[in-house]
């Protein structure tokens, strides 16, 4: 057994918090509410300020915590009992004696005796105590999982859980919800509110920004604390604060680093593919990854019809990005459609224009072909316009376009407005298509005037473009 004195030491207390935090009493109070129930569970991704929320929300209310960051060793459940125990006993030297006897045979003890010692212990001392296990997300033994559901079916009524995470632990949480024994703090919890960011911000960082400032990079960043540290700390000794802010992205040097580092480079290379390659997308359904994933070359991932399929499941993918906490938002309460917070999108794409640029277009085709298929036309007609097939685009608008106009939907018609000058004149309809969109949005019919208006000096390029239009069908000398 390894010996107490031989302990990671630093791993049963808090990291350094500095002081001047920003006041979240709001989250205070829900933090409270979970202390009076067995478990409260914080799930989100990295940067938005899960650590510091738990150990400003306990450090004054007078109990007695017990801290563990847990880490990649502690998949070894004789290993997190020993730490588990030594935990407890910062708190309380009363709590664990047994159970240190009992690990410290020739044979350890069964965990469940162990277990069974430490929750007997706990429930004779008079005192209120909290054991935060942060970090969860490194855990995936079975048995220390099994550990932890113990702890909290047998839990006595001053004893308290506080789990931080990056992902769902695959705990009893659906029994916990439906006995009212479980508090949630959420990514949608912890983000900074407009007010939280304009304390941080003015308050701590002393940018003196401007209401509408902060309003705009709050929205930019998603109220992630990270993004906006990352943010202040880009825009220091800055004389135009307000263009630094407009220009902010994924692609901003300390975003991009801290992406990378902490996220990006973490995950499998399956996983890795899929991020970069669905980047293009605005938003994500399986069926749409799949596609987009899908090579006419990879041929040794076929079905028994000899069809291409996806290299990776997009099933999996998003079910894992989702359960990560990998900075997917969900669109819908069915889960079918998602997206990627903006600066996290911003940095795949980024990285993928610089490692694989000459795919960008064939990933773009791909995802167009299937929301043409499936009546998502104007995305489609967006994804050649981003492929730069101009020529495919100008046909979809010609293809779709009146029968969306006699459904009162402009949408379509008015894409022409993106083709290329020459593409209008050559295509008649799409000139015509063209000019109807322009005198529509000036509240005048081209086919149904009461009485003559004349294009004004502004309209002067419609004009000619129709003229050409009808010099091409044959209509002009």
């Amino acid at each position: 057994m390894q010996k107490s004195d031989s302990l990671i030491r630093t791993k049963l207390f808090p990291p350094f918090i500095r002081p001047g935090l920003v006041a979240r009493p709001r989250l205070c109070e829900r933090m409270a509410q979970g202390l009076r129930g067995p478990l409260t569970l914080i799930v989100a991704p990295a940067g938005f300020g899960k650590t510091t929320v738990v150990e400003s929300s306990i450090a004054d209310r007078g109990l007695h915590v017990a801290w563990l960051s847990l880490d990649q060793s502690d998949n070894q459940p004789e290993h997190f009992l020993i730490y588990l125990i030594a935990a407890l006993q910062t708190s309380d030297r009363s709590v664990g004696a047994e159970a240190w006897q009992l690990m410290a045979g020739t044979q350890p003890a069964r965990p469940e005796a162990v277990l069974t010692s430490l929750v007997n212990d706990l429930d004779r001392t008079a005192q209120e105590m909290v054991l935060e296990l942060d970090d969860y997300q490194f855990i995936h033994g079975q048995e220390v999982h099994e550990a932890v559901t113990f702890l909290l079916e047998h839990c006595p009524r001053n004893f308290h859980v506080l789990i931080a995470s990056r992902s769902d632990p695959p705990l009893p949480l659906a029994r916990l919800r439906a006995r009212e024994q479980l508090i949630e703090l959420r990514a949608s919890d912890l983000r900074f509110t407009v007010s939280e960011a304009a304390e941080f911000l003015n308050g701590l960082m002393n940018l003196r920004l401007d209401a509408e400032s902060v309003a705009m990079l709050e929205e930019r960043t998603e109220g992630w604390i990270a993004g906006l540290q990352m943010a202040a700390l880009s825009m220091r000794d800055r004389k135009d604060p307000r263009g630094f802010i407009e220009g902010f992205s994924g692609t901003n040097r300390f975003i991009l680093d801290y992406l990378l580092e902490e996220i990006l480079t973490r995950q499998p290379g399956e996983t890795q593919r899929f991020l970069l390659y669905t980047s293009i997308l605005d938003r994500l359904t399986s069926p749409l990854c799949d596609a987009v994933l899908t090579s006419d070359e990879t041929r040794e991932h076929s079905d028994n019809d000899g069809e291409p399929q996806p290299v990776l499941s997009s099933d999996k993918q998003l079910e894992y990005l989702e359960r990560e906490n990998l900075f997917l938002i969900s669109l819908d309460d069915e889960h079918i459609w998602f997206r990627y917070h903006h600066l996290f999108a911003d940095l795949l794409e980024a990285h993928l224009q610089q490692t694989q640029p000459n795919l960008i277009p064939q990933l773009h085709i791909r995802a167009s072909a299937w929301l043409e298929k499936n009546g998502y036309i104007l995305e489609a007609i967006q994804h050649l316009f981003s492929a730069q097939e101009m020529k495919r685009a100008s046909e979809l608008i010609e293809r779709y376009g009146p029968a969306r106009w006699l459904e009162n939907d402009l949408s379509v018609m008015q894409m022409a407005d993106s083709l290329p000058r020459e593409m209008l004149i050559d295509r008649p309809k799409l000139g015509l298509y063209n000019l109807w969109c322009g005198l529509y949005a000036r509240g005048v019919w081209p086919w149904s005037l009461e009485r003559p208006v004349w294009p004004q000096a502004s309209d002067r390029s419609g004009v000619d473009i129709l003229l050409g239009t009808i010099h091409r069908a044959g209509f002009l000398p």
